[in-house]
């Protein structure tokens, strides 16, 4: 991974902390941030010393104030912004539906620690992650009908699971901007904390995960949540949890978590999410676009 100029990464205790760093600009989204965040996770996902990442905001302001459609910022992150006919070709592709797609694929748990403005793609960036935490001070909008455009970013699929339909179109339909509690009454977020204590929490959420769990159980997890949720009958949950229990079961994790758990101590799992995956992991078929 080259040096990002649009994000930082630390890495300690085995959590990443992702920085959006562009405060000067509210931290708005261009082609090159998103493209820097993918290569983070590529790096981060063959780490297996990470086992939880944090995402967050730089300064006090924003977290993401949306797409920077200046020139300095490219002036087009939605697509290529070149014209074409075929509606199939790559250029038509939206940015930032190519993060939050890069997000779902991750195999490690991802955390938004939302510290001001999360608006357009500020927000439905954060829809790819799997528990959202919030400042006091965090505003949400997915303002996209207030631009003539319509959700971005994979988000007329993720934001309806999250919070429900009838909510989410609501928050669609009138493109406002809302605030912390308005988001955690609708179930965007998990809580909402003091500016200073955001980050803590966001950590100890983090520590709670790298400290005492399986990083082979979570990524299982993980794909199997967000993935059989669209299942057609509960048959298909049954058949890969079956295999997974089956497989991990009799590996050195479960012989790990339950000595640990006799001997009243803090596991030490030996599996590595880079190697040590079941062997029918990714049991789904490989999607391209089309």
């Amino acid at each position: 991974m080259t040096n990002p100029t649009q994000i930082t990464v630390e890495k300690a205790d085995g959590i990443a902390t992702i920085t959006l760093d562009r405060p000067e600009k509210m931290n708005a989204y261009t082609g090159t941030m998103g493209a820097e965040i993918i290569a983070a996770m590529d790096d981060i996902d063959a780490d297996d010393k990470v086992r939880a990442v944090i995402f967050t905001g730089s300064g006090e302001k924003a977290f993401c104030a949306g797409a920077d459609l200046t020139p300095e910022g490219g002036g087009q992150v939605f697509s290529s912004g070149e014209e074409v006919k075929d509606l199939s070709d790559s250029r038509v592709r939206d940015g930032g539906g190519l993060l939050t797609l890069r997000l779902f694929e991750s195999k490690k748990p991802l955390i938004s620690a939302c510290n001001g403005v999360a608006v357009g793609v500020g927000a439905t960036m954060q829809l790819a992650m799997d528990i959202r935490l919030a400042s006091e001070t965090a505003r949400y909008g997915f303002v996209f009908a207030r631009r003539g455009i319509v959700p971005e970013a994979a988000s007329s699929w993720f934001l309806p699971r999250i919070v429900g339909i009838s909510q989410a179109l609501e928050w669609c339909y009138s493109g406002r901007v809302f605030d912390a509690a308005e988001a955690k009454a609708g179930g965007l977020v998990r809580s909402v904390h003091a500016p200073a204590d955001l980050m803590f929490a966001a950590k100890d959420l983090a520590s709670e995960i790298a400290e005492n769990t399986s990083a082979i159980s979570v990524a299982m997890t993980r794909a199997m949540m967000w993935r059989l949720m669209s299942a057609d009958h509960p048959m298909e949950a049954h058949k890969i949890d079956s295999r997974a229990i089956y497989r991990l079961s009799r590996g050195a994790d479960a012989k790990e978590g339950i000595a640990s758990f006799l001997d009243k101590r803090r596991p030490v799992y030996p599996g590595r999410v880079s190697k040590d995956m079941p062997d029918f992991y990714p049991w789904w078929e490989e999607r391209t676009y089309e």
